[in-house]
């Protein structure tokens, strides 16, 4: 049996070109490379898993080729990654200090790779400035972190500053689509853009999630089985719950909240979703945000035809009333009783927005 090896180490990208959803940053160090214009001291910061220390290897590669290498050359001799979350010490510094005055070997380069460079203690930070700011020629220090605020200024004054941003749900779903045909999956957009949504803009996330996925439910990526894996609730529940509250129809509402309570999920998770759902029948009615709907293409059409028949005033009734809901669910004793209030509220809501009037 060979050792399994996960999609995020599998698919880790190896050229700028293939990395996911950071053209500007990736375009900017290739064209500093090209034109000899790369600075000696560069900090990588953002959110997790969207590239940070990929990029930073594909760099120290790429200024120690010449060409002339093997095309799996990794130059393990002139990369050090050093991870400053149990190396955070002066003596750890120090130590580097001392390496980065030999020269290389092999290439040009020596690049030191300090990740969650944050965890450096302050003493460590002033024992590494001077270095930093002078560095010999042939050392170049590339910098990441996930938290920039905890870098002390006279650190964050030395280094070229790259913003690495979260990816988005399409440009994730596109490469989870590349990745499932490559292992020969048939996998569904929406469920893919369900995983994509989870990940909360984190590429490594995505490939971890879309890993445990499809051990669960094989060559057959489905909406459900990622619904029931990622124990999600599915939009097929809130756009019942939208056709109910819209036909006023309060005993089957109650009745699919406690279906949903039934399958494990509590009244936040229904509430604030159920938010979320009439957010996005909001974005549908304008052909101008309609981009702002991360959802497939199936799913786009199901939420275009729900918002020709909700007005706006009604929506933005809705989302009062939910959000209300959901700021006063973790205070409330009777948390249910708050969550069927909200539903009988909402169902009250006439077409115009206004509530309507159960007198006889």
């Amino acid at each position: 049996m060979e050792p399994f090896i996960v999609s995020a180490r599998k698919y880790r990208p190896q050229t700028f070109k293939d990395v996911v959803g950071q053209q500007a940053i990736t375009n900017t160090l290739q064209n500093a490379i090209d034109q000899n214009h790369l600075a000696q001291a560069l900090l990588f910061c953002g959110p997790r898993g969207v590239g940070k220390t990929t990029c930073a290897r594909i760099l120290a590669k790429q200024i120690n080729s010449d060409g002339t290498e093997r095309t799996d050359e990794d130059f393990a001799f002139n990369i050090f990654e050093l991870d400053a979350a149990s190396n955070n010490s002066v003596d750890d510094i120090r130590n580097l200090i001392d390496q980065v005055r030999i020269p290389p070997q092999v290439g040009k380069y020596k690049v030191y790779i300090i990740d969650e460079v944050h965890m450096l203690s302050l003493s460590a930070f002033n024992a590494f400035l001077k270095t930093l700011e002078e560095p010999p020629k042939h050392a170049i220090f590339i910098l990441a972190t996930t938290e920039k605020h905890k870098i002390i200024p006279t650190i964050l004054s030395r280094c070229q500053i790259f913003d690495f941003k979260r990816i988005t749900v399409k440009d994730s779903a596109e490469y989870l689509k590349y990745i499932a045909e490559n292992q020969g999956i048939n996998a569904e957009e929406d469920a893919l853009h369900i995983i994509a949504q989870k990940a909360d803009g984190a590429m490594r996330d995505a490939l971890s999630i879309f890993d445990r996925v499809v051990s669960f439910s094989g060559s057959e990526l489905t909406r459900k089985a990622v619904t029931e894996n990622l124990n999600v609730l599915d939009y097929d529940t809130y756009f019942e719950a939208t056709d109910l509250i819209l036909e006023h129809n309060i005993p089957n509402l109650l009745l699919l909240f406690n279906n949903t309570l039934s399958l494990g999920f509590d009244g936040h998770h229904f509430i604030s979703g159920l938010a979320s759902h009439f957010r996005d029948l909001m974005v549908c009615q304008h052909p101008d945000t309609i981009t702002l709907l991360e959802v497939g293409e199936a799913a786009q059409q199901l939420y275009r035809d729900q918002s020709k028949i909700t007005s706006a005033s009604f929506l933005l009734r809705g989302l009062d009333i939910a959000n209300d809901c959901d700021l006063k669910y973790k205070t409330s004793r009777n948390q249910r009783l708050l969550v069927e209030l909200t539903l009988m509220k909402l169902a009250s809501i006439d077409f115009d927005g206004e509530k309507k009037n159960l007198n006889p």
